[in-house]
């Protein structure tokens, strides 16, 4: 079973991208403190699409809190200047939670959204 779910801050506020098909797809970074608050948090990459990507670019902001549920996934390429493979994971998120207060920001909705594969 490929299963994530993760909670952590925003890195950068989320990127729109729409296609031809009528599809829409949110991409941003989500950094998951470690147990040892001296450590570096991780860093993931998130891809949401369809409605929960188009409510992740008008409510999250860099430095939202938020949860992703989703699937593990290893994106992979070849750097073009050294020939080297390389990976990151990526969070391919299903489910959206709104973590951060609204006292925050009035225009946060109170509840989550499902993804709509």
């Amino acid at each position: 079973m490929n299963s994530a779910n993760i909670v952590g801050r925003v890195g950068q506020n989320p990127e729109l991208r729409y296609f031809e098909s009528g599809r829409v797809l949110a991409k941003f970074s989500i950094a998951v403190n470690r147990s040892n608050r001296s450590d570096q948090p991780n860093w993931f990459s998130v891809e949401l699409w369809g409605k929960t990507a188009e409510v992740a670019a008008n409510y999250l902001r860099k430095g939202s809190t938020v949860g992703i549920s989703g699937s593990l996934k290893l994106d992979e390429w070849t750097d073009p200047n050294t020939g080297e493979v390389r990976s990151r994971p990526v969070i391919k998120g299903r489910r959206l939670e709104l973590l951060g207060s609204k006292s925050a920001d009035s225009n946060y909705p109170n509840s989550s959204t499902p993804n709509d594969f």
